[in-house]
């Protein structure tokens, strides 16, 4: 079983990416779970949301205690993030994986979703995006699946979607060069 952290901060959509991976995963016909976890809601405050995905049935029903990837949202929540990630963090941030001072044998990427997010949908919405990134270098979804959670959740038209779609396909590609 994969287990996937994403840390955000209330409003940035952390929640909504837990549940369209877990969408993906489930129309790649895997298993799949989505749930959050936060405290007090308000916007800001740091959200974690989780995603498991797996070939069987999953019976889990705990908070995530190690994760196989993460994915931080938000670059000021690097030092959020205290579970243990075995195989990859992905971090939206243009800096380098040295310079955030992660300290974790899991391979560290840095990707400016942020960027491209503004450049596609007009406002920095990471959240979608960040699974481009996630199905590019895990491989444990894929893009059409993504694209087809995200038709799922947001509707079948509308310029919203298209410009997410977007933005989910220029961080696939983008992730793939580096």
């Amino acid at each position: 079983m994969k287990q996937i952290i994403i840390l955000g901060r209330g409003g940035q959509g952390a929640v909504t990416s837990a549940q369209v991976l877990a969408i993906a995963a489930f129309k790649d016909g895997k298993a799949s779970q989505a749930f959050p976890n936060f405290g007090v809601e308000r916007t800001g405050a740091p959200v974690r949301s989780y995603a498991r995905i797996d070939d069987k049935p999953i019976t889990l029903r705990e908070q995530v205690y190690e994760a196989d990837y993460a994915i931080i949202l938000d670059p000021t929540l690097v030092k959020n993030l205290t579970e243990k990630v075995t195989k990859l963090i992905i971090v939206n941030s243009n800096k380098q994986p040295k310079e955030l001072g992660i300290n974790t044998n899991a391979e560290v990427r840095c990707i400016d979703i942020t960027k491209t997010a503004i450049a596609k949908i007009g406002k920095p919405f990471v959240n979608i995006p960040a699974l481009g990134a996630f199905a590019a270098l895990t491989k444990e979804v894929t893009l059409a699946s993504l694209e087809l959670a995200l038709q799922q959740q947001m509707g079948s038209k509308g310029t919203m979607l298209e410009k997410n779609t977007a933005a989910i396909r220029e961080v696939y590609e983008n992730s793939l060069k580096k």
